[in-house]
């Protein structure tokens, strides 16, 4: 368990605070107590107790959960074995967040649940005994897994200065997620990847949604080009709908975009794209969004790892292909383009650069850091800590994220220390730790190693030179350019806002000034910024953000075929799918 005195005063962390700490460090006799009966499981788990407290009753508290300012307080535990029957304390002495105390809780008023996040076991390949959380088609998100256990909202007076042992019953089970039925233009392709599977040491899937162009049936001797759309785990091709807006569709408004109606303006915009897809003019070719949901979050990033497997391999040699063989495409490099944003642009622009004959370009919107000099406001080979800036006499907490107007709602340390409530060794299913377990090498007990420390933010020398070595993409392009540079030649188009919410803008203005000053070759790409534009711009300069991140495929697809004429071989097949 951690130190109460450091529960208690890790948010100044200055020596005189910390000496007054220590003289009256918080308690408390409060505890909850946890289990689950028969009735929702009779066999032994292993992962993680999670307790929220809210005091909104809607939505429930487990959807609730976030690092921001509206934050309700959750705490967490590993189990291993845990039975029927037998209870699972959280007391003063679990770390939690916002609070890292029960005994810092105000007296009042909370809705309060309780979730099992299960782990399964994955005994790896190279002898190494992991406990994870096994994706259930949910997209790894622990408050929906099928199968999880949670307990029924209750109301409960919680008064930190009372002993009491306040018991909270997982009697319910998460359903099954349906999978998505085939459509005249929507596929569904699910593959076992042979190489994630010795990997695993167990059966592991790839899965794709294929959208395939008007006249698929009609033309069975077109080959098509593929664009390949990177991005979070999606449960089914989206932003595409062959009905009208529902007329009856009751608005919503939209926080993050401080427009209403916003769910008319998406129905619009997909039946819009249906319109142009099917269209006499219309680029026809295959638009492909992959499924590779893994233990440690909702995607791999698209390349191999010591952690997460050979995920770039699989879907480089055994998905597209299996996929451009099921759907006719043309099956060769110059044929195949990549895009996305955040980290589907972060995915676009790595897998260009790591399999550069494969593919014939990518548009990477607003990237997941590209340059760790600025991995968000920390750079991890300079800096001692990440979570502060540390001056003569004084320190300053780095912020998380912003808005468009530079006002902060949360810091590093709260994304992170909310992750480390969620799931001890990169098992929270959330951002910094997938890029952890993407970056990092494997730790001695199977798990990756820590950058920097997740409850101190001490940076870790070795571990961030492991990272510049193999998934700082700026720093790479820079070191191979001689031999990458000709390859990606006219390739690489970068586009982030200048008020990205993660500061991701950073990372892409250092990539920029590697690019425009290295003329051995010069890139003949391009890197575009949109002004006070928030996460996730994509080079849309005529529409504000919220239309234009539901442009990506008519915006990006008269760009990507124009490059693939232009770079065609000779004598390859520019005609059969011109129809």
């Amino acid at each position: 368990m951690l130190n109460q005195t450091l529960l208690r005063c890790l948010p100044a962390l200055a020596p005189a605070v910390l000496l007054a700490c220590a003289i009256e460090p918080p308690t408390s006799a409060l505890e909850f107590a946890i289990s689950f009966d028969q009735s929702v499981g009779a066999e032994p788990l292993d992962g993680r107790i999670l307790l929220i407290l809210t005091t909104r009753e809607e939505p429930e508290p487990r959807f609730q959960v976030t690092s921001g300012l509206n934050a309700p307080q959750i705490f967490g535990v590993d189990v291993e074995g845990l039975t029927p029957g037998t209870e699972v304390v959280i007391d003063a002495d679990v770390f939690g967040f916002p609070h890292a105390s029960i005994a810092q809780l105000p007296p009042g008023e909370y809705y309060v649940q309780a979730v099992l996040h299960e782990y399964s076991t994955f005994n790896l390949s190279n002898g190494k005994t992991v406990k994870l959380p096994m994706d259930r088609g949910e997209g790894q998100h622990w408050n929906r897994a099928p199968g999880n256990l949670y307990s029924t909202p209750r109301k409960l007076r919680v008064d930190p200065r009372r002993a009491e042992r306040l018991a909270i019953s997982l009697d319910q089970v998460m359903p099954p997620i349906p999978e998505p039925e085939d459509t005249k233009y929507i596929k569904h392709v699910k593959i076992q990847s042979e190489l994630l599977t010795e990997f695993w040491g167990r059966p592991m899937h790839l899965g794709a949604h294929v959208l395939v162009p008007e006249g698929f049936d009609e033309h069975p001797e077109a080959r098509y080009p593929i664009a390949i759309f990177h991005g979070h785990f999606p449960a089914d091709f989206g932003g595409f709908r062959t009905e009208p807006p529902d007329p009856d569709l009751e608005c919503t408004y939209s926080e993050r975009f401080r427009v209403d109606c916003y769910n008319r303006i998406q129905q619009q915009e997909a039946y819009d794209f249906y319109r142009q897809w099917t269209s006499p003019d219309f680029p026809r070719l295959l638009i492909v969004e992959i499924q590779h949901a893994n233990p440690y979050y909702d995607d791999s990033y698209a390349v191999n790892s010591a952690n997460l497997g050979p995920y770039g391999d699989a879907i480089t040699y055994e998905l597209i292909p299996y996929i451009e063989e099921q759907f006719r495409g043309i099956g060769e490099g110059w044929a195949r383009f990549l895009y996305g944003g955040s980290t589907g642009g972060w995915e676009a622009l790595a897998v260009q650069v790591f399999y550069p004959d494969e593919y014939n370009g990518t548009f990477a919107a607003c990237p997941d850091p590209i340059d760790f000099r600025a991995y968000t406001l920390v750079n991890i080979y300079e800096d001692e800590n990440a979570y502060y800036e540390d001056g003569q006499f004084k320190r300053v907490e780095r912020p998380g994220r912003r808005n468009w107007l530079g006002e902060v709602d949360r810091t590093l340390r709260d994304f992170n220390h909310l992750e480390l409530v969620l799931g001890t060794k990169s098992r929270s299913g959330d951002q910094y730790d997938i890029w952890e377990a993407v970056y990092s090498p494997m730790g001695d007990d199977g798990y990756p190693e820590r950058i920097w420390d997740k409850y101190t933010g001490e940076i870790d020398r070795e571990v961030a030179e492991y990272w510049r070595e193999n998934y700082d993409l700026r720093y790479i392009m820079e070191r191979d350019w001689a031999t990458l540079g000709p390859k990606l030649d006219g390739k690489l188009h970068i586009y982030c806002g200048d008020m990205d919410n993660y500061y991701l803008n950073n990372a892409v203005y250092l990539t920029e000034e590697f690019l425009e000053s290295t003329t051995n070759p010069y890139y003949n790409g391009e890197v575009d910024y949109g002004d006070r534009a928030e996460h996730c711009w994509n080079g849309d300069q005529q529409n504000p953000n919220h239309i234009s991140r539901l442009r990506y495929n008519t915006m990006y697809l008269p760009k990507i075929l124009r490059r693939i004429e232009a770079a065609a071989p000779p004598g390859a097949d520019l005609t059969s799918w011109r129809y």
